[in-house]
């Protein structure tokens, strides 16, 4: 009951957070019905509210209040307290400024004489913290005097340095680690996807990027997608390389090779696609030369590892790991 006798069923503030991730008006049906309920639906004013123009689009009546959060409480206040139901649109910040003011009221003695309950009235769906990712990179291209004089080529060290880092992260088994240097591996396609934005003749946004690399994904998955049978993962791979060829029509099994990969990485692909043109027993020429004869050893060790089915690159780095490890044990004693 309120101060007065009136029943509190009904009345009072609802206070409806929405998500800044998804479209304005897809909201729940708890937050539809609040705001169909209220006899009075109020926001913060500010420039351009989508959120708001949704619930206006729809037939209902929105008052943007002016002013700071102290007058935003004041008029919600004053109209709960006149028995009214209010339903609050959070704007897409989350107004925590607001929220802090309502906690402090209810915690008052004595209470408002009216109830407030918090709805969530949208969630995020997965994924949708990638949306945050694409706005704070054009804010920091649009604003910040570094970021807007960088080029796909200036970036380029960064790649392959966030590259080796994220290896680094996997090789050491810090999965803390790793989550970070994953989000700057990312960081690196958002920034690569602003710049290409601004090309006036083969612009493309991250948008492209990744509805090309879903494309592809279905495309070289018919076990998945499609009707096609695949057993085990060897079945799976040679569809992949079977339709990647139809795909690319190269004429050398060669393209498409970085030739700036690590030395073992290289070796380990150059092997890959050599399998299917030259003999497997052919004998490599005799080395002239101390450093022939090593590259030639070194070699055959990439070959013997991809017959056990061993990544050399990987290998390798684990043994310096252990190296690293020993080194650093002997420094401390």
């Amino acid at each position: 009951m309120t101060h007065d006798g009136r029943p509190t069923s009904g009345q009072g503030i609802k206070v409806v957070l929405t998500s800044p991730r998804v479209a304005p008006g897809l909201l729940t049906r708890a937050a539809w019905q609040a705001f169909a309920d209220a006899d009075e639906i109020g926001a913060a004013s500010g420039p351009s509210r989508s959120d708001v123009q949704a619930l206006i689009g729809s037939g209902l009546p929105v008052t943007q209040v002016e002013g700071s959060v102290a007058e935003h409480w004041t008029w919600l206040s004053t109209a709960a307290a006149a028995g009214r139901r209010i339903a609050w649109l959070v704007a897409d910040d989350g107004e925590p400024a607001l929220l802090r003011v309502v906690a402090d009221q209810l915690n008052r003695d004595p209470r408002p004489p009216f109830e407030v309950e918090i709805l969530h009235g949208s969630y995020d769906v997965p994924g949708a913290r990638l949306i945050d990712l694409v706005r704070v990179m054009d804010r920091l291209r649009r604003n910040c005097p570094w970021d807007q004089e960088q080029t796909h080529e200036s970036l380029a060290k960064y790649l392959l340095e966030e590259t080796y880092e994220t290896l680094e992260a996997i090789d050491t088994g810090d999965r803390a680690h790793l989550r970070e240097e994953l989000g700057d591996l990312m960081l690196q396609v958002a920034f690569h996807s602003r710049i290409a934005e601004e090309n006036p003749d083969e612009g493309f946004t991250i948008d492209d990027v990744a509805a090309d690399i879903v494309e592809k994904l279905i495309r070289r998955h018919p076990h998945v997608f499609g009707t096609v049978d695949a057993a085990d993962a060897a079945a799976v791979e040679a569809n992949w390389e079977t339709i990647k060829a139809a795909e690319k029509q190269r004429s050398s099994v060669l393209e498409g090779i970085p030739l700036a990969l690590p030395a073992l990485a290289l070796a380990d692909k150059m092997l890959g696609r050599a399998a299917k043109v030259l003999p497997a027993e052919e004998s490599p020429a005799e080395p002239s030369t101390e450093a022939e004869r090593i590259g030639t050893e070194l070699l055959a060790l990439v070959r013997e590892a991809r017959s056990h089915d061993v990544d050399a690159e990987q290998a390798l780095r684990a043994t310096i790991q252990q190296l690293a490890a020993e080194i650093r044990a002997a420094e401390a004693s």
